[in-house]
């Protein structure tokens, strides 16, 4: 495989040094036009491609701030990053944002926008996968980095996210508290923090409430109205006992409460549904559907001024911020039948 040029290929092809070849790429005006035009030939000729990371470094501020999402379809992220974007606007700065659906797409997406000079990054879901890696350089070098729904785990960054735990532990305490003791819980992808904080909050209530935990009744799904129908489904032609469903987001809920009535089973009558986010459709399903509200618009707002923030004042501690998500009683969920 044919290794990349570097900067010292090219100084050493148009003779010069690595110093002048980037002043040229950072166009610095101590370089004469004679010079400058043949280091420009040079990079061309070998196909030459700075490196954006030790650019962005050099480059002053551009008030342009990039965002890296898994993708920008999904309404949790898109209602993040809409109101990160207006938040962003009253601070003067315009924010760059592109989707990464996998961890290879990651690496170059990054590239793009570190040659468009961005001051800082926010990133959503930096823990989903391995593509927190690529940000470790930047953060090593102190560029400005602030992660939305995941923790930091050993990067010196600041973190939005929902507590998913707590939200978890109080879907689930609501049917408990309306009388229900067999309660399936549909997850989403185990390794998503999200995911596991909240099937953690489910596990919690039923401990705390004396009740079974029955791995039978904790189905895996991947946030898809699909995968919630069909791990309910699944659940209903394995003869699994149940009064009600925790599913840990909207969509799957709604999935779940089409397997449920495909079997004959009535909602809230026969089960009831709790859901989580609170999508706009959310209270026009059929029935209404209770959900815990997660505060999506603060939390892209609580980034982008941490964000700003610590490109303004680098020596900020970063800091870790959790929301709070909200019960909406509406209703899909009923004590249960006697």
């Amino acid at each position: 495989m044919k290794s990349r040029p570097t900067i010292t290929d090219v100084a050493a092809r148009a003779g010069v040094s690595r110093q002048t070849v980037s002043r040229v790429i950072n166009n610095k005006d101590e370089v004469s036009p004679e010079t400058r035009a043949r280091v420009l030939t040079v990079i061309e000729e070998l196909g030459y491609r700075p490196n954006a990371i030790a650019r962005s470094m050099v480059a002053g501020r551009t008030c342009t701030l990039g965002c890296i999402s898994p993708n920008l379809t999904d309404y949790t992220f898109a209602s993040m990053i809409e109101s990160a974007q207006a938040e962003a606007r009253t601070r003067g700065y315009f924010i760059l944002t592109g989707s990464a659906p996998t961890e290879a797409d990651v690496e170059p997406l990054l590239e793009e926008m570190l040659l468009r000079r961005v001051d800082g990054l926010m990133v959503i879901n930096p823990h989903a996968d391995d593509r927190y890696r690529y940000f470790l350089p930047l953060i090593g070098k102190g560029m400005a980095v602030v992660y939305l729904k995941n923790t930091p785990r050993d990067e010196p960054v600041s973190s939005v996210r929902c507590d998913n735990r707590e939200g978890g532990y109080q879907a689930t305490r609501y049917l408990i508290d309306l009388g229900h003791a067999a309660i399936v819980t549909l997850v989403g992808p185990y390794n998503e923090e999200d995911a596991f904080d909240r099937l953690a909050g489910y596990r919690q209530a039923l401990t705390q409430a004396g009740l079974d935990l029955d791995p039978a009744l904790t189905a895996s799904g991947d946030w898809s109205a699909t995968s919630g129908y069909q791990a309910t489904r699944r659940l209903l032609e394995a003869g699994r006992s149940f009064s009600a469903i925790f599913a840990q987001n909207d969509r799957m809920a709604v999935g779940a409460i089409r397997a449920l009535r495909e079997a004959g089973r009535r909602v809230p009558d026969d089960v009831s549904v709790i859901g989580f986010d609170d999508i706009p459709l959310a209270s026009y399903f059929d029935p209404p559907l209770t959900t815990l509200r997660q505060p999506m618009e603060e939390s892209g707002q609580r980034a982008v001024r941490l964000l700003i923030e610590t490109i303004q004042n680098p020596d900020r501690p970063p800091e870790q911020v959790l929301t709070h998500a909200r019960l909406m009683e509406r209703a899909s969920c009923a004590p249960p039948r006697s």
